[in-house]
């Protein structure tokens, strides 16, 4: 199985800590971030990851070479960082396959293994990580809609949550993502997003499964790279 980390992210939140390198080479409990969502998605079964990169992306190839654990890295650059779905078109011609996508300021405490496993069951396209919020959290991030249980959409930032359920930045997802990235319109802000490309394949009839993910600390701020070590340590 191939897996897709995207890290080309500058992490402007972390202040001075990202000046002069990519958000992915910030430490968490003396490790880089993206060593973490490497060993999650090679732990869940990837056997190949492709790696966007952007912001400093040189400093991340020079620290990880072209393998990680014997796993072969492929790295693609993202030259504008306009949103997720933007950031996943870029590794579309070195995906052929349905891949794990782990972000790569993620950090979760739990294994994937179940994500994968769930995108594995009959008459299941892909699958993904989801978590529980307040209603308040949930207008800030992709919400899930549901039908007595059953995925049927994703909204983004939504001024009035459909539900509680929430994406985590980890998705297994079927090739043809790519020509639902295709489809997108650019939000105000200008980016891409992948939560939307989703929801274009669930409202042609694809089938996600959702899965739990258990623990996480998506890193953005110094306070959350607290909260990565703790969750590590």
């Amino acid at each position: 199985m191939q897996g897709l980390v995207p890290a080309a992210g500058r992490g402007t939140r972390l202040g001075a800590l990202t000046d002069e390198r990519p958000k992915g080479l910030v430490e968490v409990a003396e490790r880089p971030l993206l060593a973490y969502a490497f060993d999650a998605a090679i732990d869940a079964g990837v056997t190949e990851l492709v790696v966007v990169v952007g912001y400093e992306g040189a400093q991340i190839v020079d620290r990880f070479g072209d393998a990680y654990r014997d796993v072969p890295l492929t790295y693609v650059h993202q030259r504008e960082r306009l949103g997720l779905g933007h950031a996943v078109l870029q590794a579309e011609p070195h995906v052929d396959e349905r891949f794990l996508l782990v972000n790569g300021d993620n950090v979760f405490a739990d294994a994937l293994d179940p994500v994968v496993e769930a995108a594995d069951s009959p008459g299941v396209d892909g699958a993904l990580a989801v978590e529980s919020v307040s209603r308040e959290v949930a207008r800030t991030t992709g919400v899930l809609e549901l039908d007595d249980g059953t995925v049927t959409g994703i909204v983004e930032k939504p001024d009035e949550a459909p539900s509680t359920l929430v994406t985590t930045g980890c998705y297994v997802l079927p090739p043809e993502i790519f020509r639902a990235c295709r489809l997108l319109r650019p939000t105000a802000e200008g980016e891409y997003q992948l939560s939307e490309a989703v929801g274009l394949l669930l409202h042609a009839g694809y089938t996600f499964e959702t899965v739990e993910a258990g623990d996480r600390v998506n890193v953005n701020t110094p306070e959350d790279l607290d909260r990565a070590a703790a969750l590590v340590s």
